[in-house]
């Protein structure tokens, strides 16, 4: 009913990015610039957006920089690893995937995300 005022998009499709009480702080819906712009603040939005993908740059320079440094030193550099998932060969297709390991749900019953880190 009334799609076309919708971008004819589905009733589930419009849930997807609503605000939920309780998520951890590096969740998507999170995100300040997302919210700006459904908001109908675009110029602010976009200044967002930038500011965002500055941050995710810089952490990214960040970790090369200490990959760099360990390879020159020799010492172990222990890679960015999700908190939620693992890399585990898939048993059946025998390919790397990403498998849930635990622990969302019980932090997000706590509301402890103190491993969360600072994304936004």
């Amino acid at each position: 009913k009334h799609a076309e005022n919708m971008y004819y998009f589905s009733e589930l499709a419009l849930t997807l990015n609503a605000p939920e009480s309780g998520p951890a702080p590096t969740d998507s819906r999170r995100r300040p610039d997302q919210r700006l712009m459904e908001n109908g603040r675009w110029d602010e939005a976009n200044a967002e957006k930038q500011r965002l993908e500055e941050k995710q740059r810089l952490s990214r320079k960040r970790r090369e920089a200490e990959a760099a440094r360990a390879t020159e030193d020799g010492t172990p550099y222990d890679p960015y690893k999700p908190l939620w998932f693992e890399r585990r060969k898939d048993p059946v297709t025998q390919e790397l995937a990403h498998v849930y390991k635990g622990g969302y749900w019980e932090s997000k019953d706590k509301q402890d995300w103190s491993l969360c880190p600072d994304i936004f």
